[in-house]
């Protein structure tokens, strides 16, 4: 290997200083012999300064014995390798300030000399964006718990005054109804429909809340059992549409049987609320997708736009007047909550006057 390095000293200058890493080059005691000017504006050396120095000069103070002994051990045995594996690193610069670094290690030899190339990358933008994402964990955690909380007063604090509303005023219509005048009538009618309207509010935003809050462990879920039972609870209504649901063979995978059920209930509610002129015709069914299954259920229902197709999923979000459809509008939102709880991803396909298919992905582990 005589005159190796002093051969390729030029390039490897060259493809050092094209580098848009830090790069630095020392000997086997610890001297800087080559810096690319990445290091120069990454430590606010310049490279007269540098060149010469022991590398501990861009090392914090209390780091430096450390670094020191870690060093000798390493060119006793040189392989390429990250550098302080599981812990934080920092680099000095010259006005003192210390900045958070990567590096990475690549012995040399030359003319019987051992070298160690380093890369070393500012990770400064990183960890501003890790700390800011911590941050929005928290925020998001603690948006959950106050969600959580305001579900808890709307069970307790919220509804027992609107059930005192509630049943006074029907006390009202049932003992002065056509004994005031008609208009009266009228006034007390809208107060005991915006009780129930606003009782039915509570309730739906209690279960959108408590898929995250009240969920049970996964466990083995055989999904046409959880499709039986999504049926039998809503057999009450496919007798009065005369609807028919078709289903072919579902897997068994891990899930919260009981959100499972209310999924598939959900969705199969929807086909029926908004059908055709036909009687509804469902069909169920899931496909194999390595990772994961596909789940489909596709109705002949009226369909809608697709400009639409995102507006469904959000909580109290209608497209249609309530007087057309009943309900609060949060059904499909918790379709979403629940497939995402489960690491999948719900979506949709309709056309005007053609029916809609929704299909959703739960991972098979």
């Amino acid at each position: 290997m005589t005159g190796f390095f002093r051969a390729s000293e030029e390039n490897l200058r060259l493809v050092i200083e094209a580098s848009p890493s830090g790069m630095i080059m020392i000997d086997r005691e610890g001297r800087i012999v080559l810096v690319n000017s990445q290091i120069e504006k990454q430590f606010g050396y310049a490279r007269s300064e540098l060149l010469g120095q022991p590398i501990e000069i861009l090392v914090p103070e209390g780091a430096k014995r450390v670094h020191q002994h870690d060093r000798n051990e390493y060119i006793k045995s040189p392989v390429t390798r990250s550098m302080g594996t599981g812990r934080e690193l920092f680099g000095l610069r010259k006005d003192g300030s210390q900045v958070p670094v990567e590096i990475g290690l690549n012995p040399l030899e030359s003319e019987g000399k051992v070298f160690v190339l380093a890369s070393v990358i500012d990770i400064s933008q990183r960890k501003e964006t890790e700390e800011l994402l911590k941050q929005k964990i928290i925020e998001l955690q603690r948006s959950n718990e106050d969600l959580q909380q305001f579900a808890y007063v709307s069970s307790h604090d919220l509804q027992e005054p609107l059930r005192v509303i509630s049943n006074f005023t029907q006390l009202l219509s049932k003992k002065y109804r056509n004994e005031i005048d008609e208009r009266a009538d009228q006034y007390i009618d809208f107060i005991v429909d915006a009780t129930k309207r606003m009782q039915e509010l509570i309730n739906d935003l209690l279960a959108y809340s408590r898929v995250e809050s009240k969920g049970h462990e996964f466990q083995k879920t055989d999904c046409n059992e959880a499709l039986t039972n999504a049926i039998s609870n809503l057999k009450l209504t496919i007798q009065e549409t005369n609807a028919s649901i078709h289903c072919e063979g579902l897997p068994e995978l891990p899930a919260d049987a009981t959100q499972l059920i209310q999924l598939f209930q959900n969705l199969i509610s929807n086909a029926i609320k908004f059908r055709s002129d036909s009687p509804p015709e469902i069909n169920v069914w899931a496909e194999d997708r390595k990772s994961y299954w596909q789940f489909f259920v596709e109705d002949n229902g009226k369909g809608f736009d697709m400009k639409y197709a995102e507006r469904i999923f959000i909580i109290f979000q209608r497209l249609h007047a309530r007087d057309a459809y009943p309900g609060s509008g949060i059904g499909l939102a918790i379709c979403k909550r629940i497939v995402e709880r489960h690491g999948g991803s719900i979506s949709v396909q309709s056309e005007e006057g053609k029916g809609t298919t929704f299909s959703f992905t739960l991972p098979k582990r």
